[in-house]
């Protein structure tokens, strides 16, 4: 007996109430737009600038007294995470503090940081700082620099990998489901005003990938059905792709995010951004797969005749997963 969340078999007309879905989609991509422009990004230490102190202890790092010890000195944004190494025996236990610049200046002062080292050794006296490092508003800002292009960067690669595996409207199609994904992404941070850091790069970019993956198993399907109907009608033949990849998409998405959830729940504060990020980037990146790329590609039409193509193609491994 195996675990069905959909059936083996559905008939969903998808494109009911396409423009709905498609109009919802466009409008939520410009409220992110405006709340980006508006409210902007609550970036983290990575982007904005600040003082990383590294601490050494033979007592066990206590995260929760640490922050409590930094609450009353007011420094604003404080991160603290305990640091994990197979080279570290039982009298080294290490802290990695992250301070943000303090009225524009260029790092943490002196005073401030002399202030931050006795609240810290008030906690546990056996306490030692080994470095102090400053990250500067030019590094900073160089940083945002290349997320943004890292980031640009992904989603030209996947528009010439989609256009040479398949054809140019496939392509359109995947891009603009990948660029409604990020931006709904970057909405709902500023939104919300969760920290932004280099962390969230990564979820954006691991978005673009599991987006990608679920849009090809898609097209792939499509161009496989269009050589067997090639007098059925393009929405018809969209549907029925839809349908016959359903059952894997949502398996995919469901087990994907029960680890999520697990790791939102029980994985502590360090993490938390990351993986709603990546929470968030699942649930729009699989809506995006079946309500905007093939809408896309309804809108664009494809071409019919693909007899002269050989048998199989982009994610024929995946599109015939019985999940």
């Amino acid at each position: 007996m195996r675990l069905k969340l959909v059936p083996s078999e559905t008939n969903w007309n998808f494109f009911a109430v396409s423009y709905l879905t498609f109009g919802a989609s466009a409008l939520a991509m410009v409220v992110s737009v405006v709340l980006f422009f508006t409210m902007g990004l609550n970036f983290g230490i990575d982007f904005r600038g600040g003082t990383t102190i590294r601490t050494e202890s033979t007592q066990s790092v206590d995260v929760g007294a640490y922050r409590d010890a930094m609450a009353a000195l007011n420094l604003g944004d404080v991160s603290i995470t305990e640091v994990f190494d197979p080279s570290f025996g039982p009298e080294k236990n290490v802290a990695q503090l992250r301070i943000q610049a303090q009225d524009d200046q260029e790092s943490v002062t002196p005073e401030t940081i002399s202030a931050v080292e006795a609240a810290l050794q008030a906690v546990d006296p056996a306490i030692t700082f080994p470095s102090v490092e400053s990250v500067g508003p030019k590094v900073s800002g160089e940083l945002i620099k290349t997320a943004v292009l890292s980031v640009v960067l992904s989603i030209l690669a996947v528009l010439v990998y989609i256009w040479l595996r398949f054809e140019w409207q496939f392509s359109l199609g995947a891009v603009i489901a990948l660029i409604h994904d990020v931006t709904l992404t970057i909405g709902i941070f500023a939104a919300l005003q969760i920290k932004f850091d280099l962390a969230i790069i990564a979820a954006l970019l691991t978005i673009v990938g599991y987006s990608l993956n679920d849009t090809v198993v898609v097209f792939d399907r499509v161009r496989e059905n269009l050589r067997k109907y090639k007098k059925m009608a393009l929405k018809e033949l969209l549907n029925l792709s839809i349908n016959e990849t359903l059952s894997r998409t949502v398996m995919t998405s469901f087990t994907t995010l029960l680890a999520l959830i697990a790791l939102f729940v029980l994985g502590g504060d360090v993490i938390r951004g990351f993986v709603f990020a990546m929470i968030w980037g699942i649930i729009v990146g699989t809506y995006s797969s079946v309500f905007v790329a093939s809408n896309i590609l309804l809108m664009l039409g494809v071409k019919r005749d693909w007899s002269k193509d050989q048998d199989g193609g982009a994610g024929t491994q995946f599109a015939n997963v019985d999940a």
